[in-house]
């Protein structure tokens, strides 16, 4: 079936309401959620869902918000989930956003009006060449814009909306999930798959219209500890060990071709994400990412030599290096259901765009779902260069996926 009638897309709209409620996630927070205001936005959602007819739509004690629209079909159609987070980046600020439509895109340089330094240049940001005649939001300069995630949040509602409004759209049981915290690596830490009861999930949390991600980064964390000799630095000398210093020769022979400025494709890297310590004592974490788990042993163990090598000149100093997983490559999961996937390539072609299937160098929530028992790829949201002042997406791209979401659930049905 195509959808042979007019939608009145709602997504723009939400898009707008959503990026004003500040929903910035906090990696040094313990709580669940690591921020309360993270929940504000949740409890948004519930009042709208409810308001359009979604009547199980909830708020849990941990910010997750579930809720399910009920099959309009006598088939028998397994249960899918769509899936957004909620929150945005620590790495810039995502308090008081101020959107601006940039209506009928030219192609011209945007210069955002908060922060005249900050412009979007078509020769910076490779897919607004697609954008000619659409409308791109933004910031106005001095935050980011939140369409990672809210964009995708705003397609699933506008999507619930539609399925509402659309008796017509033939579906099976659709549940809905909004996550809080994946930006800090605990986006499905307190999710509940059996409340989902759901054989697949789609996140909606990626980059071009037409793209589709099966496959993610494996990811460990690392942390280095080094245990220096502290003297007083009056009385020092053939007696100190400074563990600072130690740490930084460490960094600096880190080696340039598995650094992520140095990578792309389907290459791994290794990535110090913060140090701190005193001439006694120092940390270091890292990130370890690559497509194949086996290569985050030799990347972990690349961090070992290295500090072995470098400790051989500080006998009186020692380390330990903790490694912890944190997410793994979903492809393994995905290839043992490949509807899954191929459902979601037909969908993005439905709704008249050039499905592409890729590999995203980095973590989804789907990641993570993928192996609590809920195989979950990733698709387009619009988003672009997320967690930065100059972050925009287009309204046209959330509209196609909206539509890409609504197909879905009319190919589920259809092929049940």
């Amino acid at each position: 079936m195509s959808i042979n009638f007019k939608l009145n897309f709602t997504v723009s709209e939400r898009f707008l309401r959503y990026v004003s409620i500040d929903t910035q996630s906090d990696p040094s927070s313990a709580s669940i959620p690591s921020t309360e205001k993270q929940k504000d936005l949740g409890r948004l959602l519930v009042t709208e869902l409810t308001q359009i007819g979604v009547n199980d739509a909830h708020l849990d004690e941990y910010g997750y918000v579930y809720a399910t629209i009920p099959a309009n079909t006598d088939k028998t159609v397994p249960v899918i989930c769509f899936c957004s987070h909620m929150d945005t980046s620590p790495d810039c600020s995502g308090a008081n956003v101020k959107p601006i439509a940039h209506k009928n895109y030219n192609g011209d340089d945007i210069i955002l009006p908060d922060d005249r330094s900050q412009i979007i240049k078509m020769a910076d940001h490779n897919d607004l060449k697609n954008q000619i005649r659409n409308d791109i939001i933004t910031a106005s300069g001095t935050t980011l814009l939140g369409a990672d995630n809210k964009a995708g949040v705003a397609e699933i509602m506008d999507a619930c909306y539609q399925l509402i409004n659309h008796p017509e759209i033939k579906h099976g049981t659709i549940k809905i999930l909004f996550t809080p915290d994946e930006e800090i690596g605990r986006g499905v830490d307190k999710a509940d798959i059996k409340k989902l009861g759901a054989f697949a999930a789609y996140t909606m949390d990626g980059e071009s219209a037409g793209n589709m991600e099966n496959e993610t980064f494996s990811a460990d964390g690392a942390k280095l500890t080094i245990h220096g000799i502290s003297v007083h630095p009056g009385f020092a000398k053939g007696k100190m060990e400074s563990a600072i210093k130690i740490a930084g020769l460490i960094v600096t022979m880190l080696p340039f071709e598995l650094s992520p400025e140095n990578t792309e494709g389907m290459e791994g890297f290794v990535h110090p994400v913060s140090i701190e310590g005193h001439v006694e004592t120092a940390t270091i974490d890292f990130i370890i990412r690559d497509f194949e788990d086996a290569n985050l042993v030799k990347h972990a163990n690349a961090i070992r030599e290295i500090a072995d090598e470098v400790l051989q000149e500080f006998p009186g100093s020692t380390y330990e290096l903790e490694i912890k997983p944190q997410y793994r490559n979903m492809k393994s999961e995905l290839d043992k259901h490949p509807q899954i996937v191929e459902y979601g390539m037909e969908a993005i072609k439905r709704a008249g765009l050039n499905a592409k299937l890729c590999s995203i160098r980095g973590g989804t929530d789907g990641s993570r779902l993928s192996f609590m028992g809920l195989p979950c790829p990733n698709i387009f949201a619009g988003e672009h260069a997320f967690h930065s002042k100059q972050e925009w997406v287009s309204v046209q791209d959330m509209q196609k996926a909206v539509e890409t979401i609504l197909h879905l659930c009319m190919i589920w049905e259809e092929k049940s």
